[in-house]
């Protein structure tokens, strides 16, 4: 009794000194020299969807090398062993995950729906042919296999369609002519008659601006694009949701964009994708060097802005979504894209692309190549399956403008908590030799005991206490503080699956919220403070 009547007047102290300290949920007033992110919380800066983490799946066959390596074995869409226990539940963690079925080999393939007058035959390895491999074709019997992974893992599927058919040369060197779209409006209506559930069709893949392999002229696009929302709109007609329609799944180009935009708004076009490879080829021997670096990780962000721009000032209703993205292209680079290191660079860009108002982010890929989520073998999954993960049950869809004031090394993202109290913050330290500690203040934050009428002393607390001053923290560490392992630490413990192939429980410590963050050298830190209240998370 007298112990319990101890902890209650000391917990009275603390809480009194969060009080006088001010409206923050941390007050670094309280602590000279405090290294502190600041969140600004009285309105947010943009919104997210709700299912903003998504990642790709792609068309390879096994034979697709790049520098003399081949890296996607049996992991892509044609010969993926769709009953591997830890594939189904990597993606039904996520409740859902959105996948984007596509990658440069879709423009080549057709579909081998009802009335198609071609042969159905696999890809085969042509040195002469766009990107090394003849057409391909994908058998109806192996999209039926697919849906039925598809519904039992729970995901949400974009489909990115052949945009090249019917292309014609044109004397400036891009392709021209309509798409014939008769190849993609049969398969289209197979899927539908078959009742599978499809979130988006996207058109095309890296066709935009100057091309990968070939380019369409935006005018001839958009037109395209029209197209495809009148297939989608009469195939689906009746039903009480439409596919988004999704383009141009390409590299940024402003003029080609702002074109593109201008002759589908208001309403033809509901998502326009862009691609990431920022830190250039694979081969690159200078890839980490480039992810530790602020500056290079800051480069991202003028297209982001750009392409933000564009949207506000055309009066679209089109979103944007990063549709593609693994840093480094030609299938990544082993013990850089497919381990820890990698998740300071991803876990950026979802941060970085969500302040501009980025609706979703598909990371190249869930599983395939050396930047997959998953081994490319055993489906176990990498680090950067953690780091979306977490992002994905901890982040959510309100974006908090965020600075830090401290080290450029120290990479600071807030969001409204996701289906909780509070805030989440992530930090990302990209030092290896500094710990940090840090403080959280923030401009019209309370706490939650100050909501009451705006009174500053709400109530006095007692056994509620522990809820009002505590928070909960993930750490992610390399395994052996190796930054090329491909086993990640959360709180200090190897994260893996079961023998039943089952993910592990992300489990948080518990921290006393007057105390600092502390963010390690070379780790992640997703923090959740619920007593943080804020105006914009209501």
């Amino acid at each position: 009794m007298a112990a319990g009547l101890l902890l209650k007047m000391v917990a009275f102290c603390v809480w009194a000194l969060f009080w006088l300290g001010g409206t923050a949920t941390v007050s670094t007033t309280a602590f000279a020299g405090g290294e502190a992110v600041v969140v600004d919380a009285r309105s947010a800066v943009a919104v997210t969807d709700d299912d903003f983490v998504c990642a790709t799946l792609d068309w390879w066959p096994p034979d697709k090398c790049d520098y003399g390596t081949c890296s996607w074995g049996l992991a892509t869409l044609l010969n993926m062993n769709l009953s591997n226990k830890i594939l189904l539940n990597a993606v039904k963690a996520f409740s859902p995950l959105k996948l984007r079925l596509g990658g440069s080999l879709q423009d080549m393939l057709i579909y081998g729906a009802g009335d198609s007058q071609q042969a159905c035959t696999p890809f085969v390895k042509n040195t002469s042919s766009m990107f090394g491999f003849s057409q391909g074709c994908l058998p109806m019997h192996r999209w039926d296999e697919l849906n039925a992974f598809f519904q039992k893992s729970g995901a949400k599927i974009i489909f990115g369609l052949n945009a090249l058919n019917g292309r014609v040369p044109m004397p400036d060197g891009s392709l021209g002519g309509p798409w014939n779209y008769t190849n993609a409006a049969s398969f289209i209506r197979y899927t539908v008659n078959k009742g599978y559930d499809i979130h988006g069709w996207e058109l095309g893949n890296e066709l935009s601006g100057s091309g990968v392999g070939a380019r369409i002229d935006a005018d001839q696009y958009a037109a395209d694009v029209i197209a495809l929302k009148h297939i989608i709109d009469s195939t689906c007609q009746g039903n009480p949701s439409k596919p988004l329609v999704v383009a141009p799944g390409g590299f940024f180009d402003a003029a080609w964009f702002t074109e593109l935009v201008s002759k589908t708004k208001p309403g033809q076009m509901d998502v326009i994708t862009h691609h990431i490879y920022n830190l250039g080829p694979g081969v690159d021997d200078h890839l980490i060097e480039k992810i530790l670096d602020p500056s290079y990780l800051d480069g991202e962000a003028s297209t982001f802005s750009d392409l933000q721009g564009i949207l506000k000032s055309s009066g679209t209703s089109t979103v944007a979504w990063v549709g593609e993205a693994g840093g480094a292209y030609n299938s990544g680079h082993h013990l850089v894209t497919d381990a820890f290191v990698f998740s300071f660079w991803y876990l950026d860009q979802l941060g970085m692309s969500s302040k501009y108002d980025t609706k979703s982010y598909c990371r190249q890929t869930l599983v395939g190549g050396n930047y997959g989520l998953l081994n490319t073998t055993t489906f176990e999954p990498n680090p950067d399956y953690y780091s979306a993960l977490l992002w994905h049950r901890l982040m959510g869809t309100k974006v908090l403008s965020t600075t830090f004031n401290g080290t450029n090394k120290i990479r600071a993202y807030a969001h409204c908590a996701k289906k909780s109290e509070g805030i989440t913050l992530l930090l990302i330290n990209l030092s290896g030799n500094d710990t940090n500690h840090i403080y959280v203040t923030s401009e019209g934050a309370q706490t939650r005991s100050a909501r009451k009428e705006g009174r500053r002393f709400g109530h006095i607390p007692g056994l509620g206490l522990a809820a009002e001053i505590t928070r909960e923290e993930y750490h992610l560490t390399p395994k052996d503080k190796n930054l090329q392992s491909q086993q990640v630490l959360l709180n200090g413990n190897v994260l893996a699956t079961d023998a039943n192939g089952e993910i592990p429980n992300l489990e948080p410590v518990q921290v006393e919220g007057k105390q600092p963050i502390i963010v390690g050298p070379y780790s992640i830190v997703f923090a959740h403070i619920p007593s943080f209240y804020a105006p914009a998370c209501r």
